[in-house]
C-alpha cells in the first residue's frame, strides 16, 4: 500500500497489475497505454502526469511523466484530483465520472465502454494499493 500519486505509488501499481490474478484475467485481451492527467484542485496545486502501459493483463511500464507529449497513449484521461480521489476512495463510480464528465477521456470511448470490466478491474487494482491521499 502507498500513498497516492508517490513514486511508490506508481510502483506499487506496476507490481499490483502485473500480480494480480483477476486483474490478468479480466484484461487477457487489452492493448492499450493510458496517460493520466491529474489537474490541479484541493490539496494539489499542480497537475501531474502518470503513464501506464497496459498490454494483455500485465503492466509493461509505469512511470510518472515530466513532459507529457513523449509518449503518444492510445488513451488520456484527466481528472481534476478532488474527483481522483473519489474514485480511489470509492465514493464516485469511474463509470460515472465519465458520463459526468468529471473525468474527461480522449481516445475511443467505444473501446473503453466495450471493455468495462477491464476498466473497473484496474480501478479496483488502483484502490487496493493506496492508502491515502496527498
Amino acid at each position: 500500500m502507498a500513498l497516492f500519486l508517490t513514486e511508490d505509488w506508481v510502483q506499487a501499481l506496476y507490481e499490483k497489475i502485473n500480480s494480480d490474478e483477476h486483474y490478468a484475467k479480466v484484461a487477457r485481451n487489452w492493448e492499450g497505454d493510458f496517460r493520466f492527467v491529474i489537474e490541479p484542485g484541493g490539496s494539489q496545486q499542480e497537475t501531474l502526469y502518470f503513464y501506464t502501459d497496459l498490454w494483455h493483463g500485465k503492466c509493461r511500464l509505469a512511470c510518472f511523466e515530466k513532459e507529457p507529449l513523449t509518449r503518444k497513449p492510445a488513451f488520456i484521461l484527466k481528472a481534476p484530483y478532488p474527483s481522483m480521489i473519489q474514485i480511489l476512495m470509492g465514493e464516485l463510480d469511474p463509470m460515472t465520472a465519465l458520463m459526468t464528465r468529471k473525468l474527461g477521456v480522449q481516445g475511443s470511448l467505444a473501446v473503453m465502454m466495450r471493455n468495462v470490466p477491464t476498466v473497473l478491474d484496474f480501478v479496483r487494482c488502483c484502490r487496493e494499493i493506496t492508502t491515502g491521499v496527498l
